[in-house]
């Protein structure tokens, strides 16, 4: 299996490699057997280090946790007791929905693009304010999945938000986190 450990530039030792790819192993084989790879990326700002985790499984999903420490050994452990917490919790889930699905999840290719915060200068005149500035331009993947699926992968990955084609008629839906806990759900599909 193909565990990926980096460094955001900072450099980790031998010691701190083997003992990651070590425990995502670990966590793998007791939770996630169907793994295609995995990766686990640190970072330090200031005097925190920060190590990001994503695991990502046969069946599509993606599983991701953050955790931060003043110490790069327990950021790597904050990180990975979420992961830990999360598997543990969706292990149940994530079989059944394995076990429903007979192929792996489709993917549709997107263009992706960060563009910049809105006008912050009075001077310039409406009509160019609405001309975002692009900042940058990236590829991503949209799954085809179903909406129970997809609320699934919006908590395992930890996100707000998730586009994904709905597997029931190849539209693109769009779940959310409401800031009253529940979650909404956008289908173009059902209007009238």
């Amino acid at each position: 299996m193909n565990i990926q450990i980096n460094g955001k530039q900072i450099d980790i030792g031998s010691s701190l490699t083997s003992h990651s790819k070590d425990k995502i192993n670990e966590l793998i084989i007791k939770y996630a057997k169907l793994s295609t790879g995995s990766s686990a990326t640190f970072s330090k700002n200031k005097h925190e280090y920060f190590c990001d985790i994503s695991i990502h499984l046969a069946t599509g999903m993606t599983v991701q946790a953050k955790g931060k420490a003043t110490d790069i050994y327990n950021s790597f452990e904050n990180s990975l007791e979420k992961i830990s917490k999360q598997l543990r919790r969706y292990k149940r889930k994530l079989k059944n929905h394995h076990n429903d699905r007979q192929q792996p999840i489709e993917f549709i290719n997107a263009n992706s693009y960060v563009i910049s915060n809105t006008n912050q200068d009075g001077d310039l005149k409406e009509k160019e304010s609405l001309k975002p500035l692009i900042i940058a331009e990236m590829q991503t993947k949209i799954p085809t999945i179903s909406v129970g699926e997809a609320v699934l992968q919006m908590e395992l990955c930890g996100a707000n938000m998730l586009i994904f084609r709905n597997s029931s008629h190849n539209k693109i839906n769009i779940i959310h986190l409401r800031e009253d806990g529940n979650i909404g759900w956008v289908d173009p599909e059902h209007c009238s």
